[in-house]
């Protein structure tokens, strides 16, 4: 029987610690791909989310079950960011180039054995989409991380940015198209 992630952090706050690992193991990958969805940067992500999960056991004391955790958690890292921010003094600043490695982790392979030419093509895609990203704004950059990226269905997302579900409809079809603008207008084509 698999635990939950709610009665894993109800364990948590009514003081087993030792469930604070699984919860870690569980979700510090698609919170580092959050962050590094954010701000582009790997170290910087790596220590935001040692900060979410170093203030999920400070404040394990507010965790209410009736809450989604995964919601509760993107909660935090979102006002992880913001801070991180604050401190800086200025927006968060994206890295434009990427390694080949990168290209790698997120390509998803058309077929089995794509031949060069392929492969080279579907690089160059993501490298263009991920520069797109970078250029919209950070509230529209947000609102896809948390619904595309890290699969955050839409009430949780509304619970995070504390607002209707149909305004976070509304706004991920917004960004959607503006990503889609952004893309087709550096690759030189027409939307449609």
């Amino acid at each position: 029987m698999v635990i939950t992630d709610e009665q894993l952090m109800a364990e948590v706050r009514g003081g087993d610690l030792r469930k604070l690992a699984v919860l870690f193991e569980r979700h510090h990958r698609p919170l580092y791909n959050y962050f590094l969805h954010m701000n582009g940067k790997p170290d910087l992500s790596e220590d935001l989310v040692q900060d979410v999960f170093f203030r999920i056991l400070r404040y394990r004391h507010t965790y209410d079950e009736k809450r989604a955790f995964t919601g509760w958690m993107y909660q935090i890292a979102r006002n992880t960011s913001i801070d991180h921010a604050n401190k800086q003094r200025g927006e968060l600043q994206l890295v434009t180039e990427r390694t080949e490695e990168d290209d790698r982790q997120v390509a998803e392979p058309v077929s089995q054995m794509p031949g060069a030419d392929e492969t080279i093509r579907k690089r160059q895609e993501v490298r263009l989409l991920r520069q797109a990203l970078e250029r919209l704004p950070e509230d529209k950059r947000e609102i896809l991380v948390l619904s595309r990226f890290q699969n955050l269905a839409y009430d949780q997302i509304a619970g995070i940015l504390g607002c209707e579900v149909g305004a976070v409809k509304v706004r991920v079809y917004r960004a959607t198209r503006a990503l889609g603008q952004i893309y087709f207008e550096m690759a030189g084509e027409r939307a449609s």
